[in-house]
């Protein structure tokens, strides 16, 4: 039997929050099997292996609690903590690696199961105070991206959540607009979050739904997480690359369980008294085909866009019409001048209805029509891309300098060119090199206005108007009026126009 050496000594800085706690506890253990002196201090565990034959003592080891523990249980005199560290990180083999975590466990066994019960509870506390969510709602959507939403969450997500001892409840999606009928009605006062296991299109059939009920103004507040399980990703690939993290389910996973939140922008999208939200990005033309076309081939997963957007560019289509915008600054030269704006509707719309045709209990951002100073743009154009975040899905930079929660919208659009040239322009989407192209026009907007027209060379075939996968207007076969497409929110050719509501949302995030 080791010889106890449990005692406290005067606090120093922890590298965790300095308020978890003062004391610093040290005792002789055994890490994993081996002898080792062991020290438990604000927000960090180390040990160093002891002298066992003359070899002198071995290189300190150590866990940042809030960085690297899942959770923490004990069992008699063993202190059990579930980690998930980074190439390097508590197994003591130095720094380096390639920044993917591994869950492992690091087994503390103590002299006295008291000690082990104390220690534990410290630790435990100190998880406790870093503010992580105690339940979730896990809204899993099964149909998404090659129908493998199930199996993540079985075997990517659900290991990692019971680790961390966070309790949740399950409801997998069964139909479209599932997720927003549940955000709707959800009990909100028995949850710290809702989690979509999915693409980006469910968290946005959440924040609608959420929108749309009569506490609005807590419900929107609610922290919203994203795991990765569709086709695109973006919301969850731009997170990750925000904090310098892999793309990974596990890494998804883990930033919900640590409990970071970041705010996130919510952009109106109206036509008439018609609204939408949308927190990811909307497209007209050659990404909205693209988008929305290439579902007859999603058995291929992510690969479907690279295949159709081959076949789009052998036949490729421009789009005439206008793009009317309120330029952030240092961005009033972009465009022309616009002198007359009246006729358009820019406050909040009194009884803004859902496709089902039931009042939103948010009408959205009151804007002044006169304080607006509008340019414009005329087509054609190839492509028109406003991105709320970075990433549009797991390999494409549409937005580079999108930030979540700066209140604009990063608009990035193709000007007519030959389609060679938008070929290369696509290839350099993977690090959004392809924004600094004199075909293209790069800027941040306030507020932005559509006024969708025909396919260049067609009489009658507009073209399709996508916000977060979800098909607002599609022109195909006539120029449609407001009310002439049953199916789809909008019609294709009225204008249509989006204002960001700066931070509405909230979002867990890595850091």
């Amino acid at each position: 039997m080791l010889p106890s050496k449990l005692h406290a000594h005067p606090p120093r800085p922890s590298m965790a929050d300095p308020n978890l706690q003062a004391e610093v506890l040290t005792a002789s253990v055994r890490v994993n099997g081996t002898e080792a002196e062991a020290t438990l201090r604000g927000g960090e565990l180390t040990w160093r292996p002891a002298d066992t034959g003359g070899g002198g003592e071995g290189q300190e080891r150590g866990l940042e609690l809030e960085s690297e523990v899942l959770g923490c249980r004990v069992d008699g005199r063993k202190l059990k903590l579930a980690t998930f560290t980074a190439s390097g990180g508590g197994d003591g083999k130095g720094g380096g690696g390639d920044g993917n975590r591994r869950r492992e466990e690091v087994v503390v066994e103590m002299e006295t199961e008291d000690a082990a019960l104390r220690w534990g509870d410290i630790i435990r506390d100190c998880l406790a105070s870093l503010g992580r969510p105690k339940k979730l709602f896990i809204i899993v959507n099964p149909y998404g991206g090659k129908r493998s939403g199930r199996s993540i969450f079985q075997n990517e997500v659900l290991p990692l959540i019971e680790a961390s001892g966070v309790l949740y409840t399950m409801q997998e999606t069964k139909h479209r607009l599932h997720a927003q009928e549940i955000a709707r009605s959800l009990d909100l006062r028995k949850y710290d979050g809702i989690i979509c296991v999915s693409g980006d299109g469910v968290m946005v059939e959440v924040v609608n739904g959420l929108l749309q009920r009569e506490d609005w103004e807590t419900a929107i507040k609610v922290p919203l997480g994203i795991v990765p399980a569709g086709t695109g990703n973006g919301m969850a690939r731009s997170l990750l690359h925000a904090a310098g993290e892999p793309f990974s389910v596990s890494n998804a996973v883990f930033a919900i369980i640590r409990g970071h939140k970041r705010a996130l922008d919510v952009t109106s999208v109206v036509q008439g008294n018609t609204r939408f939200f949308s927190v990811l990005m909307l497209t007209w033309g050659l990404v909205a085909d693209v988008d929305i076309e290439s579902e007859k081939y999603r058995w291929m997963g992510s690969a479907r866009l690279e295949f159709y957007l081959l076949l789009r560019m052998l036949n490729l289509r421009r789009y005439n019409g206008r793009i009317l915008f309120v330029p952030a600054p240092g961005y009033e030269e972009v465009g022309d001048p616009v002198e007359q704006t009246t006729g358009h509707e820019t406050n909040g719309v009194s009884g803004a209805t859902d496709k089902n045709g039931e009042t939103c209990g948010y009408v959205g951002p009151s804007i002044k029509e006169a304080d607006l100073r509008w340019r414009s743009l005329n087509g054609p154009f190839v492509s028109v891309w406003l991105g709320n975040v970075p990433f549009a899905s797991e390999d494409a930079m549409a937005a580079p300098k999108a930030e979540f929660a700066d209140g604009y919208l990063d608009a990035a659009i193709i000007k007519d060119c030959p389609r060679w040239d938008v070929l290369g322009l696509v290839l350099q989407m993977k690090d959004g090199a392809y924004v600094n192209s004199p075909c293209v026009e790069y800027f941040k907007v306030k507020a932005i206005r559509i006024e969708p027209g025909l396919r260049v060379g067609s009489s009658t075939k507009g073209g399709i108007i996508d916000s977060d996968g979800e098909v607002l207007a599609r022109g195909d076969g006539s120029h449609s009026r407001a009310g002439d497409e049953p199916g789809h929110l909008m019609a294709y050719g009225p204008p249509i126009q989006l204002t960001v509501d700066q931070g509405l949302a909230t979002i867990f995030s890595p850091r």
